[in-house]
């Protein structure tokens, strides 16, 4: 019988939990990481020092901060041979950050959370909500939206059924809205939204479909919403749907995507 039964094992968890805290954040500290981990310093230390030797965590000496290494890296690239999103999406996310200029987001969903998979930043100086590596909610942002429009009707009940978190005055924590806004995204094939995850900021979402013709992921230009005059935004429109296309077409080619 092994109904009930953890087979987790704590330690390679713990190592897990130390990669995603320095995905968000990189550069740490071993005394600040350990504290936003709640471990000891003695065991963020010994996890530290083991994926340190296999590549997957890179230290900087002179200041004692920690980030993502090599090997990391090394692994993305292996998905991507194997024609994955990220390999589709890497030069289409160049492109679009150059002609647009702003900030480009690769989002999945995983289960009731979205998920960065990617950034490529703009060049402009704006920090945004959204970060490589990153959980956000399904409800605000606009490759979130996007992603939760298109998700199967029990996803879309499980979220409109919790309480949806507000994080600035312009985010949609009504259900009935909420809903109303999926079949708005669910008819025009794209979302737009300013405010409702960063204030003053606005984002332009497209969707990308995997092989089946579904839709498995989302890219999205994000900015301030200074710059978002009705030309600006017109063109970002067309930049985004032309983005999600040509990725679209390259993982129709490839047919590898499965959905998440």
């Amino acid at each position: 019988m092994t109904e009930g039964k953890d087979y987790t094992i704590a330690a390679v968890d713990r190592a897990m939990v130390v990669l995603e805290a320095l995905a968000e954040r990189p550069n740490q500290g071993l005394t600040e990481l350990a504290k936003s981990l709640g471990m000891t310093k003695s065991l963020v230390f010994r996890i530290l020092f083991t994926l340190e030797e296999r590549g997957f965590v890179s230290r900087d000496a002179e200041r004692s901060e920690y980030a993502l290494g090599y090997r990391i890296g090394v692994l993305g690239e292996c998905l991507g041979k194997d024609g994955g999103l990220l390999f589709a999406a890497r030069p289409v996310m160049d492109w679009l950050r150059d002609v647009t200029s702003e900030n480009v987001n690769l989002v999945i969903r995983d289960g009731t959370e979205s998920y960065v998979l990617a950034t490529r930043p703009g060049r402009h100086s704006m920090r945004l909500f959204a970060q490589a590596g990153r959980f956000g909610p399904l409800h605000a942002g606009g490759s979130s939206q996007l992603l939760l429009a298109y998700a199967d009707p029990a996803v879309i009940e499980d979220v409109l059924s919790r309480p949806l978190e507000t994080f600035t005055p312009y985010t949609i924590t009504d259900p009935d809205k909420l809903r109303q806004t999926l079949e708005r995204i669910r008819a025009s094939g794209y979302n737009i939204v300013t405010n409702d995850l960063d204030e003053g900021a606005f984002s332009v979402a497209a969707p990308i479909k995997g092989a089946d013709g579904t839709v498995t992921a989302s890219i999205s230009i994000a900015g301030a919403v200074m710059r978002l005059d009705e030309e600006r935004r017109a063109a970002n429109l067309e930049a985004a749907l032309e983005a999600g296309r040509r990725i679209s077409e390259k993982l129709a080619v490839g047919g590898v995507l499965k959905a998440g």
